[in-house]
């Protein structure tokens, strides 16, 4: 046998104190009564002694080891220590038995100084007393000393047995020691008490611990007749070690073994279905116990009330619960903890009062369960009664319930009160810094719990998933460009780059602060690309203007077999309504029908938008209509829809049917009202909405309202009053808002105000080029061709580049790109031929190129045939040779749709005999038997 191992571990033990002993004040009489011993295992012997009587005789007979063997047996310590006094004074302590007696008495209440002392004191060792004494340091959790205890009995040369293996082996499984442990089986089976079943139960329950579940089922079979608590051993460690369905095959095992379970056994049973979510399992573990006569004990009640819970039986949760004549606190804990878990609060919390009312004291579990259903129903003065409950108990709080603590006061929106309980943590751990972050996030202080989590990094607390996941979402929320940058280096330092949970975070927070290369970059080498990776991703392409890159890489998400949900079709949706590809919106619609999501809100308002963006105003109300639950984004989306088509009557008619449902307007509703006035010209009811804001519905105009007003005054000629309301707004106009202006004096071909206007522009922003086109069309359009070449000189000048006009054409599921004079495409010859024949019809038909807008210095030939080949034309073209006779054209336009192509289109699709659809930056234009949806206001 190699006892290098135990050598090692032969380290002195803790340093006997051995305290003067101090036996209780004794009485001066007789023993004044004889002491009758209950019946009852459970009472304690009191006693009166003392040295002699008054009549000077010696001691009565007084039966000690039985009642020491009775102190034992309770661990009444006091009157053990009245017994050990009157054994002194008779000096019976020489006696092996009643030593020994009394080492087990101290050792099991923790009074180890005497116990060491009464060992020291023995004449020669004794395996009893060091079996006591190590069998009480095991019992009081001292696992450590235990095993040096064990060490040092073996140098003794004492040999072990049947009663000091199973203490020793307990305190290997305890610290985890396989090694000793190993050693101490090759001791076991040397001495030969391998036979022994208690000592081969502590050897299967040492190895199943330490994760040896080969080893400790071998030597389970090995037992020659295993009895219910050799069983009992092995399905407890199965259970705590979450082996589950392993544990029930066990029993069933063990059931047509023949052996018959006792309570303990079926109240494994019961945990480890709960832990399966096993109800069927669950009910016939139940009738065993009803069957066996066991389904009055607690412990088996208490387990069946956790695992009908668990297994989503509230209801026969609750029945076994009320089944109990005398429910004990485990009893309640699993009841208010079953109606938590169901999202029961109100039932949580009624339970909790019948407790208090019942006598029961609430501890921590209690607290714990309570905290939630308050967070949850974020009842705060309930919740803050709870505090000074918690106070009073006069124990060392647990975390948990401190963190429960924090989370209630977080979700009732008390963070000043959150953040007092975790200043005054003395010891704040991860799951408390996790929580209070959590609880800033939450309630919108975003910066603050960015701050948290840097000081929470600098004191070296650690962090996790849950850490990472709440900072990043805060990250996105503020915007936090260079921050997001320096999380991702933690999690490439930290080695959390692995992690699919924090991966997927940082991918959403990249994308949702506009890094929408550095997500894909992350995307890329995400190490499990999962559904949530790919809707983060999606998600982030489709915000910022990378449709195709969002349907490119849904479809990459279906050839890897990934079933979308509803986030994901929203997102696709959205990608669709930006990149106006109809047809493949149509295709997500399918998948949104496959998969049940109609009823979905966010998939129905998505729809709704997809198909007014991809101007089919008609689908688009097919699908309003199907929304069951509407909100104020489905209103929202329709009305805004009718506006941007034109139908500004259908609009407000809308709007009114959505007050009459009782809901209220927000901000981006009444944009949508205002813009439904402006496309239809509806002055005096835009004058109407725009003034009844604040009385009627409470709402402030934003810079988006004025810039409506304005624009619609502007567009109307009522150039003065549009900048009189400039001038009243109570804040300082935005880009936005003067950009309408000078829209407006385009129009109507105002230099004064267009020059004012365009200075101011050029001040706030002075990188776009929108407001020098617009200026140099104002001088245009009064042949002022000198200040034209100044705007155009000034541009050259200052670095300024013309936003190219570019548009979009879908066919057949593929989303084509043009610009002017694009030559890319691969049937440049067929649409340049499709454009050639259309100029000889359009001619036939009396169609001028209006080559005055055209600002280049060239011939009118030259201007005249830069109109032709203008984005929008391009992808007219290519849509009548690529799609079929009769199908509408679907194009969408980066800019404004200019005036030439605009009357170019109202002879084209009377020509062609087809409609036409083009999407610009402000509207849908309908071209249909040679008129336009907009009535040329636009």
């Amino acid at each position: 046998m190699k006892l290098g191992y135990l050598n090692t571990l032969q380290n002195p033990l803790l340093q006997r104190l051995y305290p003067p002993f101090n036996p209780l004040n004794l009485s001066s009489k007789l023993i004044q009564t004889a002491t009758k011993l209950s019946e009852n295992p459970e009472t304690n012997p009191l006693l009166t002694l003392s040295q002699k009587d008054n009549f000077g005789f010696g001691p009565i007979f007084i039966p000690y080891l039985k009642l020491l063997s009775k102190c034992n047996f309770t661990k009444s310590l006091t009157p053990g220590m009245q017994i050990h006094a009157h054994v002194i004074q008779f000096g019976l302590t020489k006696d092996p038995k009643i030593r020994n007696h009394l080492i087990n008495l101290y050792a099991k209440c923790g009074v180890f100084g005497y116990a060491w002392k009464l060992v020291d004191e023995s004449p020669e060792p004794d395996l009893v007393s060091w079996s006591a004494l190590i069998s009480g340091y095991a019992q009081n959790g001292l696992c450590k000393e235990a095993i040096l205890a064990f060490l040092e009995l073996h140098f003794l040369g004492l040999k072990c047995n049947e009663f000091t293996f199973p203490s020793v082996l307990k305190a290997c499984t305890a610290t985890k020691d396989l090694e000793l442990g190993k050693q101490v089986h090759g001791i076991v089976v040397v001495t030969g008490f391998d036979s022994d079943e208690f000592v081969a139960n502590s050897l299967v329950v040492m190895y199943a611990k330490c994760g040896q579940f080969g080893d400790s089922m071998r030597l389970f079979d090995a037992i020659p007749e295993r009895s219910v608590v050799s069983w009992n051993a092995l399905f407890s460690c199965y259970v705590q070690s979450d082996c589950h369905k392993e544990a029930v095959e066990l029993f069933h095992g063990m059931v047509l073994g023949g052996i018959r379970p006792n309570e303990f056994s079926l109240s494994t049973m019961v945990n480890a279905c709960a832990g399966l979510g096993d109800g069927t399992q669950g009910r016939k573990i139940h009738g065993y116990l009803i069957k066996l006569g066991y389904d009055s004990d607690p412990f088996s009640m208490n387990a069946l009330v956790d695992m009908y819970a668990k297994i989503g039986n509230l209801e026969g949760s609750l029945f076994v619960f009320n089944e109990i004549a005398k429910p004990d606190i485990v009893a309640w804990n699993a009841a208010i903890a079953g109606c938590v878990l169901h999202e029961n609060y109100g039932l949580a919390l009624e339970l909790f009062g019948h407790m208090k009312r019942s006598g029961i004291h609430p501890n921590m579990f209690t607290l714990s369960s309570t905290l939630k259903a308050c967070a949850a129903s974020r009842l705060k003065e309930f919740g803050r009664q709870l505090h000074p409950s918690l106070i009073k108990m006069n124990v060392e709080p647990d975390s948990f319930v401190i963190v429960g603590l924090i989370d209630m006061y977080s979700k009732c929106n008390l963070m000043d009160d959150a953040k007092l309980v975790f200043k005054l943590m003395p010891n704040k751990d991860l799951i408390s810094w996790n929580a209070v972050i959590s609880g800033h996030s939450q309630n919108g202080d975003d910066r603050e719990a960015v701050l948290l989590f840097s000081l929470m990094y600098k004191e070296g607390v650690g962090f996790n998933q849950t850490t990472l996941s709440t900072v990043l979402k805060s990250i996105a929320s503020v915007q936090e460009n260079n921050v997001c940058k320096q999380v991702h280096a933690i999690i490439l330092k930290s080695g959390f780059e692995h992690d699919s949970y924090s991966v997927n975070s940082l991918i959403d927070a990249y994308g949702k602060c506009g890094l929408v290369e550095e997500a894909a970059r992350v995307f890329k080498v995400c190490p499990v690309i999962d559904l949530v990776a790919f809707t983060s991703m999606i998600t982030a392409y489709s915000q910022y203007g990378q449709g195709e890159e969002a349907l490119k890489l849904y479809l990459e998400m279906q050839e890897r077999g990934i079933k979308p949900d509803s986030f994901v079709c929203s997102s696709l949706l959205n990608a669709c309504a930006n990149l106006s590809a109809y047809e493949q919106g149509k295709q997500v619609h399918v998948h949104i029908l496959k998969c049940g999501f109609m009823s979905d809100v966010f998939a129905g308002n998505s729809l709704v938008n997809m198909y007014a963006k991809c101007g089919s105003i008609d689908d688009a109300d097919l699908a309003f209509s199907e929304i069951r639950e509407r909100s104020i984004v489905s209103w929202s989306a329709m009305i805004g829809g009718l506006a941007q088509h034109g139908h500004g009557r259908k609009a407000l008619q809308l709007f009114d049917k959505m007050l009459e449902d009782g809901f209220s307007p927000n901000h981006i509703t009444l944009v949508s009202v205002l813009c439904a006035c402006n496309h239809a010209g509806l002055v005096s009811e835009a004058e109407k909405y725009f003034e009844s804001m604040r009385m009627l519905f409470g709402i402030e105009p934003l810079q988006e309202h004025y810039a409506c007003m304005i624009d619609i005054l502007g567009r109307a000629g009522r150039l003065n009053e549009a900048m009189e309301l400039v001038n009243k707004m109570p804040f300082e106009a935005n880009g936005s808002v003067w950009g309408a202006l000078l829209g407006a004096a385009r129009i109507h071909k105002n230099v004064e105000i267009g020059q004012q206007v365009a200075e101011r522009l050029l001040d706030l922003e002075p990188e776009k080029s929108g407001t020098h086109i617009l200026l140099a069309n104002i001088y245009a359009s009064v042949g002022m061709w000198e200040n034209v070449a100044k705007v155009r000189r000034l541009m050259r000048d200052s670095k300024v580049k013309k936003e190219p006009g570019m548009s979009w054409i879908e066919v057949k599921d593929k989303v084509y790109t043009f610009i002017v004079g694009d030559r890319s495409h691969a049937r440049t010859e067929e649409i340049y031929a499709k454009l050639d024949e259309l100029g000889d019809l359009l001619n036939k038909a009396g169609y001028v190129p209006m080559v005055e807008i055209d600002l280049h210095d060239v011939e009118r030939s030259e201007k005249e045939k830069l109109l032709y080949h203008h984005s929008e034309k391009l992808a007219v073209a290519f849509g009548l040779i690529a799609t079929p006779p009769g199908a509408p054209i679907r194009v969408k336009k980066n800019l404004r749709v200019c005036v030439d192509c605009h009357t170019a289109f109202k002879f084209i699709c009377k020509i062609v005999s087809r409609e036409i659809i083009v999407r610009d930056i402000n509207r849908f234009h309908h071209f249909k038997d040679g008129s336009c949806s907009c009535g040329d206001y636009w």
